[in-house]
């Protein structure tokens, strides 16, 4: 692997390329040449000839699996391909829903329905129990709510459970992802 020097940085080919092979043979496969094993001097004979590089793509194999081609424009092509399956990967949005320890029926069933909504969407839902005050005593109220709701979001396999009840600060926290799919 060949080392450039870019301003202070160390910059690797991922890559051997032309005088980098030290095999003897390769297995040369390509577009416009004949696939088929050749000495390493012959194979960037032929890539001078045609004013590209010779590169090994496959180290491993015996012999190594080497193609003629325009390096840089070889680098470019993958750089943009990152590129775009960066851009369209869809980001993960995460949801919030907080509850009180004393948390009424109706707004707990509120927010149930909900949670229900923003999975079925797609998005994570953070659930937490905020505990204001002196109210820090009822962690066990805090964390049967969060049980509670675990229990009926997670049957039927509607969403499952990234992370169960953790107190963090004053907030108990759980996390859920969607879980199957409906169709």
């Amino acid at each position: 692997m060949a080392k450039k020097f870019i301003g202070r940085v160390i910059k690797e080919n991922p890559h051997k390329i032309n005088e980098e092979i030290e095999e003897s043979h390769l297995r040369l496969v390509g577009d416009n040449t004949k696939n088929a094993i050749v000495e390493t001097s012959e194979a960037l004979k032929m890539a001078y000839d045609e004013g590209l590089d010779l590169v090994v793509i496959s180290p491993n194999t015996d012999p190594p699996v080497a193609k003629i081609m325009d390096y840089k424009k070889f680098l470019y092509e993958q750089k943009k391909k990152q590129k775009e399956i960066k851009a369209n990967a869809a980001p993960t949005v995460v949801k919030e829903i907080r509850f009180g320890p004393n948390t009424d029926d109706h707004d707990y069933a509120f927010k149930l329905k909900n949670a229900k909504s923003f999975i079925e969407e797609g998005a994570k839902v953070k659930v937490f129990v905020f505990f204001r005050g002196r109210t820090i005593v009822f962690k066990e109220r805090g964390e049967a709510l969060l049980l509670r709701f675990i229990q009926e979001i997670t049957e039927d396999g509607f969403a499952k459970v990234d992370q169960m009840p953790v107190l963090e600060g004053k907030k108990m926290i759980i996390m859920l992802s969607p879980g199957k799919v409906k169709k």
